[in-house]
């Protein structure tokens, strides 16, 4: 099935299928050069929307969220899937069965886990509690880094978006066949040695109701010591939703880490599929967070730099963004793997990595780093 994809020859020149350009920073599964996503969106939105028919239908998801008048509407993210009878929602994880939503609750959910030990490679090693100390006694169990504990890793199973460059892609393979786990068995997971627990992906948007009570039940079982309930998300999820997820980590000394995947709607649904209007509406919901735990930082931004889409403009109106807000607010550029549909793309180069830096510096922000540096491409 992955034979077209795994063909493609990195640093090959394509055209762009709008105005011609020929450039190796043009992926092939999507056609189109920045310039004519952001600045003709509306002539080039059909090959977008053909782009993302192509990188669903293999695993028999959704094209678009579903939208049916007499559907009924899961609330659970930014899509609010009306599901038609018999229907699928976008993320693949519930159906409309005799006008019931059914699949993922609050006990059920497609997921794995594993123990990490610390520290480990995470979005906010830099800043948080495990690879740093911060927040030492009430938050960490060393000055420095904890070394001897451990990180249980949740990864669910399904997204809200659907990057053309996801970098965990492979779960999409064996969605439908994944079972069903309780949120009891995923709190037993969390041992005495367990310091923080982590919940990335896909993305847990689509099953935080999971999420929220089995962070709630490890926390009740982990009663008199330290567990940090952290979150990798790209921030698409109900306010509400978010409300819970921001006092479960708020009070442990946790961290939850947006994923700002681009600053130009019109890009972000290029690449993703979706608007990224919930992710930066729930960013400054969380920004006014901030000062009531300054260390450890409780919110921490990223951004993967996809060659030839995510430059310095998009990192730039992020940066002031985020700066906005609150410059003191950890921002993490990470350096890009091709991977998924956009293996013909190259890695972040040093040069795109470098300037992408200065311009989130010179927007204000305080703590800003580069991350994956060992895939920077020189």
């Amino acid at each position: 099935m992955w034979t077209r994809i795994q063909s493609l020859v990195t640093g090959t020149p394509v055209k762009c299928q709008h105005c011609g350009t020929e450039s190796p920073l043009i992926s092939r599964s999507l056609g189109l050069c920045s310039d004519c996503i952001r600045h003709h969106f509306d002539q080039v939105l059909p090959i977008i929307k053909q782009a993302h028919y192509k990188a669903r239908e293999p695993f028999s998801l959704p094209p678009y969220p579903p939208r049916a008048e007499d559907g009924k509407t899961c609330h659970i993210c930014i899509n609010e899937c009306s599901i038609p009878e018999g229907g699928v929602s976008y993320c693949g994880l519930r159906t409309n069965i005799e006008g019931r939503l059914k699949g993922a609750t609050a006990n059920l959910a497609k997921v794995s886990w594993y123990h990490d030990p610390l520290p480990t490679n995470c979005v906010a090693d830099w800043v948080c509690p495990a690879g740093t100390g911060a927040g030492y006694p009430d938050f960490a169990y060393r000055q420095g880094v904890e070394y001897g504990y451990k990180n249980l890793a949740v990864f669910y199973q399904a997204c809200s978006f659907d990057c053309l460059f996801c970098q965990n892609w492979h779960y999409r393979q064996s969605v439908s066949s994944h079972t069903w786990v309780e949120a009891t068995k995923l709190a037993e997971a969390v041992d005495d040695d367990t310091a923080c627990l982590c919940f990335f992906g896909g993305d847990p948007t689509p099953q935080l109701p999971h999420a929220i009570y089995a962070s709630k039940l490890a926390l009740k079982r982990s009663q008199g010591r330290i567990l940090r309930i952290c979150w990798e998300t790209n921030g698409s999820m109900h306010p509400a939703l978010l409300k819970q997820m921001v006092e479960l980590s708020l009070n442990s000394g946790g961290c939850i880490k947006f994923d700002l995947k681009a600053w130009s709607e019109e890009i972000h649904i290029a690449l993703c599929g979706i608007s990224n209007n919930r992710t930066l509406d729930n960013f400054r919901f969380l920004a006014s967070y901030v000062k009531r735990r300054p260390s450890p930082p409780l919110l921490v931004a990223s951004t993967l730099l996809v060659p030839g889409y995510i430059d310095k403009e998009e990192v730039a109106g992020i940066a002031a963004f985020i700066s906005s807000l609150d410059p003191d607010i950890p921002y993490a550029l990470l350096a890009f793997h091709p991977d998924f549909l956009m293996t013909d793309l190259p890695p972040t180069s040093k040069h795109q990595a470098l300037e992408c830096l200065e311009a989130a510096k010179a927007a204000g922000l305080s703590r800003v780093r580069l991350g994956n540096i060992h895939l920077l491409h020189y």
